[in-house]
Formats: structure tokens, C-alpha cells, sequence
């Protein structure tokens, strides 16, 4: 074996650390009982004790001890480790060492011979040899003789100001002075408080409140203690904290990060303080709503569960959801083969006990999802399979339509028909004054859905299938979306791709959506008298593409349009300058769940929807694209497609 040994390596294998500490703890408490004597009667000791006395005195002493120890868990502490803690610990012990060994002795000798001030000396020296080799081996280890000797020949440390002076901070700072070579030197710390200005954490001065930054920075400079990088020392600081933090850190050319996770710390997993940078996620969307996870839990659990497009971005993140609030059953139908083995394997990982099933099908094919409904026959479906990338539905709005459309009437059937409790769709804001057939599509199955649950309260008094719609806008890092592309643009040097300048759309994070999700689902269900309406989720306040850009290149630590040019493509076919998320005839009703609003109902009869829809499915894949046009308009009024030729619209053709 190569390297140090640690401390106490020349004991047997077969004692262990525990027993050696025991041992060693049990010898102090003898050691203790001769020095209190030896400073309370000096060298003339033998002179006031018998050493017969001396000696069963000690022996008792010792025993007393060895019992005392076993009792106060002293050995289920690492002295790797020790803490405030274990100083309690010790200090207890002591003290019953005393309370119990004064009786004995009495009984004993009645304590002839022994001053009485004997026990209060023997306290303090048990205390000191019992905690001394502790704090002593902590110190060793946290702070190694190599460390000691070598700290005149460290490289520079990189000067960072500490955002936040809490638990985060003292952590961070600790461990740096754990460290022989840190690559952090804290040249202060930022409160949120006021009362904690001017006080020190570790030797570490908080110099001044959050808010209070640019001249924070400023003072710093002054003293050539300038801060090469801002380090946020908690997770939870709320986005519009990060985003002004951002900004200023801009403007006042220094970084931003992330100390690493806590967790990292406790686990080991910190040893080169590697500091995370601050996320793109972090500085947009709205904030974290309160969400009633029991309500979640009981739409879920102990139920047969359907998830269509489950590969997907969506598909994926709400069978991770679903999985973890247990549901009896969970189905995963998806017409990706790569994508269907992905999400299966990592749902078993996660989930080994969870009943789960993979099912290869597309939504399209009707004779196969009404065989796995038979089979299954599950109580919840969640259909996020779609088509869903613009330009792509652009130039193949057949396949958009057959999908989306076709396919998610399939689905609500195969739920009426085989008993399921409730269906949601998930749907998205380009459903609302759509210019793309992706968005009409969406519609289209919007409200279809829209018609069942509202024909089925008028016909059924409530009773068979729930089916619900969920909108939101654009969700962070999914498949195709802008961020994933600028990622890879920065990563090629640029340019970034702005379609125009003037772009904006609304962002929520995957896993935030899907919750809500979840949550809109189990309100559905409980209240009736959302029949017919469409959930949305608050998105917050839509964010400009180009300022989106901009910020992914300073968080990369780069200059936009000096390091990283950004450059104006153009609208695509069928893309909006804005997103919206209602329509002028659906004004939004608030719901007591927040993220959560409901758009007032824009229900077509089902009798002549179902017409429209028998006659667009026989166009589509009899490849009609002109009479699929035309009823995809007359079922959709705002739908308002770029280039109109004829009858038809054909998104995509560019004139001239």
C-alpha cells in the first residue's frame, strides 16, 4: 500500500477504532484522577493518601468511567468529525463520572482523605483529556502538517464575493480553509440582512446588504480586493433577485455562480470546490408555485396509468412524476423505438418495484391503441404525443393533421370507450390565433376534447371519461426548442440565430410544467364545474428571444457581438412574433390552485365537429391536402395562414 497512514494504523485489524477510543477514554479518566490529586496536594501526595487508598480510588474512578462511556454513545461519533456535538457528549459524561464516582467512594471510604475540591479539579482534567485528542485529530486532518508547512508556496487564489452570509456561506468559507489548495480566496460576503453588516464569518467580513453591491464592488476596488466573481451561497434566491444580480455582475464585469450543492458537501462530493455556473433556467419564468402534491398523489396513486408520446420531453418528465407519486400500473406508449427503450430504462432504474409497460404504437393507428386500451385499460391518460415543431408541421401539415388532430380523437375514443376516469391534453399557447397548421392542429384537438366533457356533463350528468386540455407555452431545454440550438451555436463559436428582434415567447422549465400538469389534472377531476375549459398556466412575462441570447453568452462568460455575434434570420414559416395564451372569447377565470387559470369555454356541437372530423381524416390520408385545408379553416376561424393559393393554403410556399 502507498500513501499516509492514517492515525492509530499499528493496531490490529481485529480492534477496532471504537474499542481503541474506548481504551484510550477509559485510561484518561485514571490519568485525570492522579493529576486532580497531584495539583490539589502537590508533591506531597502519599503524605494525606494511603497508596493502598490512592490506588482502589483510581480503580473505582476507572470503572465508574468505563460505565458512564458506554452509556453516553460517545463511540458512535467520528472523531474525523467532531463537533459541538460530541463536546456535549463529553461534557455530560464527565459530569456523571463525578455524580456517580462521589456515592461509590462514600459507601466505600466514606471519603476519608479525598478533598473535596478533588472532584470539581478531576472534571475540568477529564473534559480537557478526553476532548483534547479529538480536536486535536480533526485538526490534523483538516488541517494537515503539509498544508502547515507549505502554505507560503500556493499558486493565486481567485478574490470572490459571497452572495448571501447565512449557512452557505460559513460552509463554503470552512471548507476553503480545509483545503491546502483552494482556488478561492473570499474577499467578503453580501446579506440580505442589515443587522449582519460588519460582522465576520470565519474571519470574513459582511461587508454590506445585497442591494448595496455596485458600491460594495466599488469599496473592494479601492483596496485592489476587486472580486473576480460573484458566488450565490443558496439555491433559492427568487428570479428577480437573480436577474438584477445578473445584470450587475454585467455591468460591473465580474462572474456569476453557484457554490456547489449542499448535499455535495455532506456526501463528499465538493473536494475541489467546483463552482457551478448559473443556469439559463434560473433567470427566467415565473416563480415556484405552491402546489397541493397530496391532491397529486391522490389523482395518481394505486391507478392503472397511460402515457402517450412518452419519450417525449414532455411524455418523459410526466412519466418520471407519475412514477414517483405510485401508481398501480404505469403504461408508456411510444412511436420512437429508441425513444420508448430510453424513458423504459431509466423508469426502471428509478422505479425497479413499479409495475411499468412499454408499448411501441403510434396514435395514428386506431386498431392498435384500441387493442392496448382493451388490454390495459387504464383509468388516467395523458396524451402528450404530437407533432409539434413548427416549420416541420409546415411542410407536412398532413402528417400534423393525422397526428394531432386525428390521433388524439383516437385516444379521447378509445378512453370512452373503455372506461377511462379522465383524460388530459396537453396543448400548447400556439393553439390561440394560430399561424401555423402545428398550432390549428392543436386547436383542433383542444376542442374536441372541449366537446366531449361538455356533451358528456349535459348528456351523462357527469358520470364516464373527464377530459381536460392543459396549455402552456415554451418549456426549457425540450427537443428542438431555442435554447438546446443556442447551446450548440455557443458551443461552435456562433453566430446565434435570431429569427427577429422584436420575438418574444413565454418559458417554463419541464419539470415546473408538468407538475402543473399533474396538479390542473387532480383540480379538473375534483371540480365539476370546469367542464369544457382549458386550463393555462401562468407563464409569467414572455422574454424577448434576442434578450434570451444575450444572456446565454454572458453566462458563458463571453461579450455578445464582440466574442459571439448575433445575427437575424427571419420569421420562419408560420412562426408569430408573440405567443399568446388566450383568445379574445375565452376570457380567463382564476382558480384557487396559483400557477393555475382556466379560459371560458369555446365549444363547437360534437355531432357537427364529428362530421368535419370523419371528412378531414378521409382527406388526410387519402393525401387531400386542399379539402383538409379548407375544413382545418372553416373548424378553426382565426387560424390565419401566411400564403393563401386557391382553396388551399399551402404554409411554407413563399411567393414570388
Amino acid at each position: 500500500m502507498t500513501g499516509k497512514r492514517p492515525l492509530l494504523f499499528w493496531l490490529p485489524k481485529r480492534v477496532s477504532r471504537s474499542t481503541a477510543a474506548y481504551a484510550h477514554d477509559v485510561v484518561m479518566a485514571g490519568v485525570a484522577y492522579w493529576i486532580a490529586l497531584l495539583l490539589r496536594l502537590g508533591g506531597s501526595l502519599f503524605d494525606y493518601i494511603d497508596p493502598a487508598q490512592f490506588a482502589l480510588g483510581g480503580a473505582l474512578f476507572m470503572a465508574v468511567a468505563a460505565v458512564v462511556y458506554r452509556t453516553q454513545g460517545l463511540y458512535r461519533g467520528i472523531w474525523r468529525y467532531a463537533s459541538l456535538n460530541d463536546v456535549a457528549a463529553l461534557l455530560r459524561s464527565a459530569t456523571l463520572i463525578i455524580l456517580v464516582y462521589m456515592p461509590v467512594m462514600f459507601l466505600v471510604s466514606r471519603l476519608e482523605g479525598l478533598p473535596r475540591s478533588f472532584l470539581v479539579i478531576a472534571w475540568f482534567v477529564l473534559v480537557f483529556l478526553l476532548g483534547l485528542p479529538r480536536f486535536a485529530y480533526r485538526l490534523l486532518k483538516d488541517r494537515r502538517w503539509d498544508t502547515i508547512l507549505q502554505r507560503e508556496v500556493e499558486g493565486p487564489r481567485i478574490p470572490v464575493l459571497l452572495v448571501g452570509a447565512g449557512d452557505g456561506a460559513e460552509l463554503f468559507i470552512r471548507s476553503l480553509k480545509q483545503r491546502s489548495h483552494a482556488d478561492y480566496e473570499v474577499v467578503g460576503m453580501l446579506s440580505e440582512k442589515s443587522q449582519r453588516v460588519g460582522l465576520d464569518i470565519h474571519g470574513k467580513r459582511v461587508l454590506s446588504t445585497i442591494d448595496d453591491l455596485p458600491n460594495a464592488i466599488a469599496r473592494l476596488i479601492a483596496v485592489e480586493s476587486k472580486p473576480h466573481r460573484l458566488i450565490l451561497t443558496r439555491d433559492d434566491f427568487d428570479r428577480d433577485t437573480l436577474r438584477w444580480l445578473f445584470e450587475q455582475a454585467d455591468a460591473l464585469g465580474v462572474g456569476l455562480g453557484r457554490m456547489p450543492r449542499l448535499t455535495d458537501f455532506r456526501q463528499g462530493k465538493a473536494d475541489a470546490l467546483d463552482v457551478r455556473p448559473v443556469a439559463i433556467e434560473d433567470l427566467l419564468g415565473r416563480p415556484q408555485a405552491r402546489l397541493d402534491r397530496d391532491a397529486m398523489r391522490a389523482l395518481v396513486a394505486g391507478r392503472r396509468v397511460l402515457v402517450t408520446g412518452a419519450g417525449g420531453s414532455i411524455g418523459s418528465e410526466l412519466a418520471r412524476q407519475v412514477a414517483a407519486l405510485g401508481p398501480a400500473r404505469l403504461v408508456l406508449l411510444e412511436a420512437s423505438e429508441f425513444a420508448l427503450y430510453s424513458i423504459d430504462r431509466e423508469i426502471l432504474e428509478q422505479f425497479p418495484a413499479l409495475d411499468r409497460v412499454p408499448m411501441l404504437a403510434d396514435v395514428r393507428d386506431r386498431r392498435r391503441i384500441e387493442s392496448i386500451f382493451a388490454s390495459e385499460r387504464p383509468e388516467l391518460v395523458f396524451h402528450a404525443a404530437a407533432l409539434k415543431h413548427v416549420p416541420i408541421v409546415e411542410e407536412h401539415p398532413l402528417e400534423g393533421v393525422l397526428t394531432n388532430v386525428c390521433g388524439t380523437r383516437i385516444v379521447a375514443d378509445a378512453c370512452q370507450t373503455f372506461g377511462a376516469g379522465a383524460m388530459m391534453l396537453i396543448s400548447t399557447d400556439k393553439a390561440v390565433n394560430p399561424t401555423n397548421v402545428m398550432g390549428a392542429t392543436k386547436r383542433m384537438a383542444e376542442q374536441y376534447c372541449q366537446a366531449l366533457d361538455a356533451t358528456q356533463n349535459a348528456t351523462q350528468n357527469g358520470a364516464g371519461t373527464r377530459f381536460m386540455v392543459v396549455r402552456f407555452g415554451n418549456v426549457l431545454g425540450s427537443t428542438g426548442s431555442v435554447v438546446p440550438l443556442f447551446q450548440r451555436q455557443l458551443a461552435a463559436g456562433g453566430p446565434i440565430t435570431v429569427t427577429h428582434p422584436d420575438m418574444t415567447r413565454y418559458f417554463m422549465t419541464i419539470r415546473e410544467a408538468v407538475e402543473l400538469v399533474l396538479q390542473a389534472s387532480a383540480l379538473g377531476v375534483a371540480t365539476d364545474g370546469f367542464r369544457g375549459h382549458v386550463f393555462v398556466l401562468d407563464m409569467g412575462k414572455p422574454v424577448r428571444i434576442v434578450d434570451l441570447a444575450r444572456q446565454m453568452i454572458r453566462l458563458a462568460g463571453l461579450r455578445p457581438g464582440s466574442d459571439i455575434k448575433i445575427t437575424f434570420s427571419g420569421l420562419r414559416p408560420g412562426e408569430k412574433l408573440f405567443e399568446e395564451i388566450f383568445h379574445g372569447a375565452e376570457p380567463p377565470v382564476p382558480t384557487h390552485q396559483d400557477g393555475i387559470l382556466v379560459a371560458s369555454p369555446r365549444t363547437v356541437p360534437q355531432d357537427a365537429l364529428k362530421t368535419f372530423l370523419d371528412r378531414m381524416e378521409a382527406c388526410a390520408r387519402a393525401g387531400d391536402m386542399g379539402a383538409v385545408m379548407d375544413d382545418l379553416r372553416a373548424l378553426v376561424p382565426e387560424y390565419d395562414p401566411p400564403v393563401v393559393i386557391g382553396q388551399a393554403s399551402l404554409p411554407g410556399v413563399r411567393q414570388g
